[in-house]
């Protein structure tokens, strides 16, 4: 099984990834989102959908598609700009259509299960800090002359995605559980609109603001 990292390094590479988890990005934001808007099942098709773009980012990184990206300002300058506007448009949405419970909202039609992950692939696969942070993270993990070095890159990418997914879960679990009494409130479900469009916008920015290293 030499594929597989060592014991102490795939200790030390979920520890980290655990810690990752927990720090709020444009994922989890977007899954308490919908979460709060239309119920846990949606969130948890969400969250399949950036799960599945990490296992993309694995990929990328493994086979060095990622390194190619970063390093042409053309391809990173495309990626980052559909990234932030993408999370420009969901910022849009949030203060368009929100998350309160008015008879216009609910008589509009919810997101389909294929609409939600591809929301929550598109939100990841868009973010040029996602490309940057796989290629820097994993590869620290890992010794360049090791001739099990893709198959190795691939393992610690399933792993962080299986040490999240217990934060994915918990957060929308606990996003869903508030929603019934967050949805009895409207003012406060309208002030959650701005804040998720406010946070939206502000990663939108730090996209436009991230330089390829």
């Amino acid at each position: 099984m030499d594929f597989i990292p060592s014991l102490p390094t795939l200790l030390a590479f979920a520890a980290a990834s655990l810690l990752l988890a927990i720090t709020p990005g444009p994922d989890m934001t977007l899954w308490i989102s919908r979460a709060l808007s239309q119920g846990r099942a949606a969130a948890f098709q969400v969250s399949l959908g950036t799960n599945l773009g990490c296992l993309v980012h694995t990929f990328l990184v493994a086979f060095g598609v990622s390194a190619l990206v970063t390093a042409s300002p053309t391809a990173f300058f495309v990626l980052k700009t559909g990234g932030a506007a993408y999370l420009l448009y969901i910022a849009i949405q949030a203060i368009r259509y929100g998350s309160s419970l008015s008879v216009k909202r609910m008589a509009a039609p919810k997101a389909s299960p294929v609409a939600n992950i591809l929301s929550g692939l598109s939100v990841n696969l868009l973010n040029p800090k996602v490309i940057i942070f796989f290629m820097t993270f994993l590869p620290q993990f890992v010794t360049a002359g090791d001739p099990n070095l893709r198959a190795k890159l691939i393992v610690l990418g399933l792993t962080l995605i299986a040490v999240s997914l217990p934060i994915n879960i918990a957060v929308v679990l606990t996003a869903d559980r508030l929603s019934g009494w967050l949805q009895a409130r409207p003012g406060v479900m309208r002030t959650i609109d701005y804040v998720f469009a406010g946070v939206f916008s502000l990663f939108a920015v730090k996209i436009v603001l991230t330089q390829a290293r």
